[in-house]
């Protein structure tokens, strides 16, 4: 049936062409015979395969080209052209036109075929009600499901499918659906059932969709049929009744076996707590007693050498002045009596240094936050350490930003001390130490650079521990605590100590405080 439309449609296209070609020969002032053409590439509209509309277009451009070569005496050949030339135009317009709505509707068709395809072999039951609730279209799976025929179902009201305990029930719902549509699944933790044609009935699950086609409204049901699924669910919740039981069961010996289990646990726990004590006073014990020995060791060592070498010089030059007593022999007196006072000062520093260090070890070493003009104040130390500069040294101060600044001035001033006396103790004559201070933003930044003997990275890494001196300084007087106590100092003024060097080359210290609150 549809081979033979085709071969009609297809035969009348041919015909209607070749007698509008024919005519063109015939009369070829005649344009309007171009019509001819056009309408057999319409008629193929009605014919599927695509290959029909290209053939009668190809044939109906050519034939236009060739009429336009035409002999005409009374036209000329450009005007010829431009008459043929629009009919060449809607012949190709028309040829693609053609295929594009053969192709649009081939598509829907496809889409069409889809569609029908997806709703008859649908696992889901499918039903279409309209407003008043009848049964407008299932698919075969509702027939399927509910055991009736299509002519049973069509225009009856979808209750048919409801048992009727829930038919008054199901009036409101239905109601309230269409009052306020929405895409939603029914049911809310509601067992919900269908009835079959036989009357038995069975557990159900189902989603509402609707739609509005030309003013009419429709709602789409989607049935799943979940006997099973209930089934399993009943299985489960059996097993997990009976799970519960001998969990409840297994629960009550845990707890009587937890309860004995962390009385155990408990006096193993102190027993352990209490052995982890003994270690750590133990091991803490010693600790302090090897540091303390290594301590020992070194104040040893230094007391041997810091304390009988002023004390050697003290007994020989009071020896030596008793000899000195004429009158002319003044200078060698005076000699003698530098030499003692130089090393009474430095027992004295050294017994300052113990002093400043059993405080702090102890503790006793407190802060008393003033205001001050650290400008002034470095200047003044700087004056009270010019006495012990070696001969042709030079200190110079650099001084930026604020006037005052509010610290402890004791603790500061002991820093000061401290760090220049190192430079200039650990400096050649001629030696030239730089002392710059920045007071900015609430901090002090003190630099002490000096271009003495400098440090090895060996020793940098213990300097700041007590009674450690540098491998190159032992023949240098010094307890080998000031930097040590510079950097306990630092720390109770809550800044922080850097330093860089390198042998023969110097060493340059940098020491930063915050200013702190009265």
């Amino acid at each position: 049936m549809f081979k033979e439309r085709t071969f009609i449609i297809v035969l009348f296209c041919a015909v209607l062409t070749v007698s509008t070609i024919v005519l063109q020969y015939l009369n070829p002032t005649q344009g309007f015979l171009d019509g001819g053409l056009i309408a057999a590439i319409l008629l193929t509209i009605w014919v599927k395969e695509d290959i029909y509309t290209q053939i009668f277009g190809i044939i109906s451009f050519i034939s236009i080209a060739i009429a336009s070569f035409y002999p005409n005496d009374n036209v000329s050949r450009l005007q010829i052209l431009l008459e043929h030339l629009f009919p060449a135009i809607i012949v190709v317009i028309t040829t693609f036109s053609v295929l594009y709505i053969k192709r649009m509707y081939l598509s829907m068709e496809s889409d069409e075929r889809q569609l029908n395809a997806l709703f008859e072999h649908a696992t889901e039951g499918i039903i279409l009600t309209d407003k008043t609730g009848k049964i407008v279209l299932v698919n075969p799976a509702v027939l399927s499901l509910f055991k009736y025929e299509m002519k049973d179902m069509i225009g009856s009201p979808i209750e048919m499918l409801i048992p009727k305990r829930f038919h008054q029930h199901h009036d409101h719902y239905r109601e309230g659906f269409y009052n306020n549509p929405s895409n939603r699944t029914m049911g809310h933790g509601r067992d919900l059932f269908g009835v079959r044609k036989d009357g038995i009935e069975m557990p159900v699950e189902i989603s509402l969709s609707y739609y509005k086609q030309k003013g009419e409204f429709f709602v789409i049901a989607f049935v799943v049929d979940i006997t099973l699924r209930k089934k399993s669910e009943a299985i489960l919740l059996e097993q997990k009744n009976k799970l519960e039981l001998v969990t409840s069961t297994i629960k009550k010996l845990n707890i009587e076996l937890e309860d004995k289990v962390e009385q155990r646990t408990l006096i193993l726990k102190e027993a352990l707590q209490q052995l982890e004590i003994s270690q750590m006073e133990l091991s803490e014990a010693l600790q302090k007693e090897k540091d303390l020995n290594e301590i020992k060791s070194r104040f040893v060592s230094m007391a041997s050498h810091e304390f009988r070498t002023p004390l050697s010089t003290v007994l020989s030059s009071a020896s030596l002045i008793g000899r000195y007593i004429k009158e002319e022999e003044q200078p060698n007196r005076d000699r003698h009596i530098k030499k003692i006072k130089e090393s009474v000062k430095h027992l004295n520093d050294l017994l300052e240094d113990f002093l400043s260090l059993g405080k702090l070890e102890e503790g006793r070493v407190e802060a008393v936050i003033v205001s001050f003009d650290v400008r002034e104040f470095a200047e003044e130390v700087l004056d009270e350490l010019d006495a012990v500069k070696k001969p042709n040294q030079s200190i110079t101060l650099n001084f930026e930003g604020d006037i005052q600044f509010i610290t402890d001035k004791r603790l500061l001033k002991n820093i000061f001390l401290n760090l220049i006396s190192n430079a200039i103790k650990f400096s050649s004559d001629n030696g030239k130490i730089t002392v710059a201070i920045i007071n900015k933003n609430k901090l002090l930044q003190t630099v002490v650079e000096d271009s003495g003997i400098g440090i090895s990275e060996e020793d940098q890494e213990h300097l700041f521990s007590s009674f450690y001196r540098g491998r190159n300084a032992v023949n240098i007087q010094g307890t080998g605590l000031g930097l040590h106590i510079v950097k306990r100092y630092t720390d109770i003024l809550q800044g922080t100590i850097s330093l860089k060097s390198e042998l023969e080359k110097g060493t340059t210290i940098c020491v930063e405080l915050p200013q702190l609150d009265d």
